[in-house]
């Protein structure tokens, strides 16, 4: 099949790449000339796990051009995976996917062939019906399901994890205009995924509630362990990670997403619960537990704060291992351990950070507030106070020597290897006195 993929960022780069790596054509399409440029070189625009080798074994079959109506109409099936960012109140705004919706309708009205157009981008319950719809049976001078069929298909992908994540999916979520073109992308992912992999196809307001909806409902179970977490503190011998893995035993909980430790961030999650909070409230409907969700993982970092500058000395340095807001990846967006050296660098106090991945895009939002270290040891050395903030394997590997005698070191995720073992000194979020 003959695809492209408009929008070549975090998501798009590896969906295109996993596209024609199981064969099919693609085209890229991005603004970002560079991005252009390096898929037409066979070199990976974004940072990704497997990126690479995969864009490697798919010369000859993924292209990219700055021109959408050229791609499209060159094309069968057009995936659009364009930014859709958070306004003031929460809610998605659709300014990038309409600017795509007129090149797409230009190339549709020289089109004779049925083309589907398949939305992955994030937008809002009704935006789909009631302003993409519209903008490209304008653009195109068409009737979708008639000449041309719309989707709305999101993805449910980490990052660090894209590939295999659309490699193997946990189910399709397909909001469609028509049966025919839903069965399009039904047909098409069963040469990603494979047949077997469960498709959940319904209206678009319900694929665009069901995809805020997942987010939402596993927001809620983070900050659900991680304030049984803050129970545990309290309670001689209590144990979160015990607790949880008790709970993940019941079929109607299941264990993913229950580990009580630092809050989410990314670009997903955090936006996604709040996006729900602010459609509740549109239509009149308590937000109640969204809202409560938000807050109780902002306070996370809060308490975090409070135990750091608790435990520093007069004079004393912090340092933070991660800063990403989770393993594999050097995304920063809405991290809370890059929060946290925000707070303290600009609040005057000694911040030294490292991550294996995300130095470069840290220093773009830390600059000068905090200094950097090449090595996790070289954090722990200059510190008194270590907090491992993420849980990236490699700090597991930390050595209690390399860490300053007499230093406090706050270990998020019950990280470190048994060396650690004074009380007084190493303190593990979640697990009491």
């Amino acid at each position: 099949m003959r695809v492209s993929v408009i929008g070549l960022g975090k998501l798009g780069s590896p969906l295109a790449a996993v596209i024609a790596h199981r064969g099919h054509t693609v085209v890229g399409v991005d603004r970002n000339r560079e991005f252009v440029r390096r898929i037409n070189e066979g070199r990976a625009p974004v940072e990704e796990p497997g990126l690479q080798p995969m864009i490697d074994g798919c010369r000859g079959r993924l292209s990219a051009t700055t021109d959408v109506r050229e791609a499209v109409a060159a094309t069968e099936l057009t995936h659009v995976i364009v930014p859709t960012p958070s306004g003031p109140d929460g809610r998605f705004s659709l300014k990038y996917v309409l600017e795509a919706m007129a090149p797409i309708g230009a190339a549709l009205r020289e089109k004779s062939s049925f083309h589907v157009v398949s939305l992955t981008s994030t937008v809002m319950p009704g935006h789909t019906q009631g302003r993409v719809l519209p903008a490209l049976e304008e653009a195109s001078g068409r009737k979708c399901g008639v000449d041309f069929g719309l989707c709305y298909n999101p993805e449910f992908i980490a990052l660090g994890n894209v590939i295999e994540g659309l490699l193997h999916p946990d189910f399709l979520l397909i909001g469609e205009s028509d049966a025919r073109s839903g069965q399009v992308l039904v047909d098409f992912y069963a040469t990603i995924c494979g047949a077997a992999t469960k498709a959940a196809r319904m209206s678009f307001v319900n694929a665009e509630l069901t995809k805020l909806s997942v987010n939402t409902f596993v927001t809620t179970k983070i900050s659900y362990a991680n304030m049984l977490a803050q129970v545990c503190e309290k309670l001689p011998g209590a144990d979160v990670d015990v607790v949880t893995s008790a709970l993940g035993l019941d079929t109607r909980i299941g264990k993913k997403y229950l580990r009580g430790a630092l809050g989410y961030g990314g670009p997903c999650f955090p936006r996604d619960n709040v996006a729900f909070a602010a459609l509740a409230r549109e239509v009149g409907s308590p937000a109640t537990l969204a809202e409560a969700t938000d807050s109780l993982n902002r306070a996370q970092l809060d308490r975090l704060e409070r135990l750091v500058r608790l435990r520093l000395p007069s004079g004393g340095t912090v340092g933070i291992l991660g800063l990403s807001y989770k393993p594999a990846t050097s995304v920063v967006e809405e991290s809370q351990s890059l929060e946290l050296a925000r707070r303290l660098g600009e609040d005057g106090l000694r911040v030294v950070v490292h991550d294996p991945l995300a130095m470069d895009t840290a220093r773009v939002i830390l600059g000068e507030k905090v200094a950097y270290a090449a090595s996790k040891d070289e954090c722990a050395k200059a510190a008194d106070v270590l907090v491992v903030a993420t849980p990236c394997e490699e700090f597991r590997g930390l050595d209690p020597a390399s860490v300053r005698p007499g230093a406090t070191v706050i270990d998020c995720w019950r990280l470190l290897p048994a060396g650690f073992t004074d009380p007084q000194r190493y303190i593990l979020l979640g697990k009491g006195p």
